[in-house]
């Protein structure tokens, strides 16, 4: 199939073979990150802007290596060094970088749905780097593509998401794609962190850790997200961890051959504990590479959908 969208805004509208496309495209560019010479001159002469209004090391990185290995030069704007601190509106600042003929802007935004508004009006390529506590696509393919590499399926599964599920657009988009493939899904945390509309969207809710990842294939942990108040739904930090830190004996009663998932940034000994996160099952830093495929296969379907 060709890819038709001009822009990558979630998961919810993608179907199965868009998503296959992305993890097959980027199946064939992750050899180039492993190159002496790590760069290929698919996007030569294209520019992509990346507008972070939130905190970034890993997403924002990543897209930028990944445009400068297909060739494409880079521009990195974060809000605090924006017009946005002057009183620009986003709509005034995204029309303003557009007059500069950029071909893709991924935006990171705290407001659920910036990404949406700003691709109704531009005429650049729109790239969703997460909004606001709403979806984080090129999250939820990467996590696909390392458990494809990894388990050689992504249909079939039994993955358990544990953490602030209220507040993460990860496990929004995750679940999204995990169950576009017909894998079973669970979620566990505190009651105050499981919103009450997690069960219309076809998975299950755990209360026990040790009942979430039993026979479990996959395990993602993730954060609180303390920067949209997840820390005032739980009594404290260390009640949270001693009831959903992720420990090597929970891992114990998951699947033999089980991997364990994170999206960063880890919060070590709280939801994830040392011995796990660095254990023999820890996926973490494949992901963080396999991050970088991805979103190369993202910039050059969208870049590329007019040849």
């Amino acid at each position: 199939m060709h890819w038709k969208r001009k822009d990558l805004l979630g998961i919810r509208e993608l179907s199965r073979d868009e998503i296959l496309l992305i993890l097959d495209t980027a199946e064939s560019f992750k050899e180039v990150s492993r190159r002496d010479i790590k760069k290929v001159p698919t996007l030569r002469g294209k520019t992509v802007i990346t507008l972070f209004f939130e905190p970034s090391t890993r997403t924002r990185t990543s897209f930028e290596i990944a445009a400068k290995r297909l060739s494409a030069d880079t521009v990195n704007i974060s809000a605090t060094t924006s017009s946005v601190v002057k009183g620009e509106t986003l709509r005034d600042t995204a029309l303003n970088l557009q007059s500069m003929q950029p071909d893709v802007i991924v935006i990171r935004h705290s407001q659920a749905g910036a990404p949406h508004i700003l691709s109704k009006v531009l005429k650049s390529s729109v790239v969703n780097a997460g909004d606001g506590a709403h979806e984080h696509p090129t999250q939820a393919l990467l996590d696909l593509f390392t458990i494809r590499e990894k388990k050689g399926r992504i249909e079939n599964l039994n993955v358990a998401i544990i953490g602030d599920i209220a507040h993460s657009r990860v496990a929004r988009s995750n679940i999204h794609c995990l169950k576009k493939f017909g894998n079973e899904v669970i979620c566990c945390g505190p009651p105050s962190l499981i919103p009450p509309y997690i069960e219309s969207l076809g998975v299950k809710v755990e209360y026990k850790i040790e009942n979430a990842v039993r026979n479990a294939d996959v395990i993602m942990a993730l954060r609180i997200q303390k920067e949209r108040g997840g820390t005032s739904y739980i009594p404290s930090v260390k009640e949270y961890a001693s009831f959903y830190g992720l420990k090597k004996e929970h891992v114990a009663l998951a699947k033999d051959d089980v991997i364990i998932m994170h999206p960063g940034p880890m919060n070590r000994g709280v939801e994830i504990m040392d011995e796990v996160a660095d254990g023999p099952y820890s996926v973490i830093l494949d992901q963080v590479e396999n991050g970088v495929a991805v979103r190369m296969a993202v910039l050059y379907l969208l870049l590329g959908r007019e040849e």
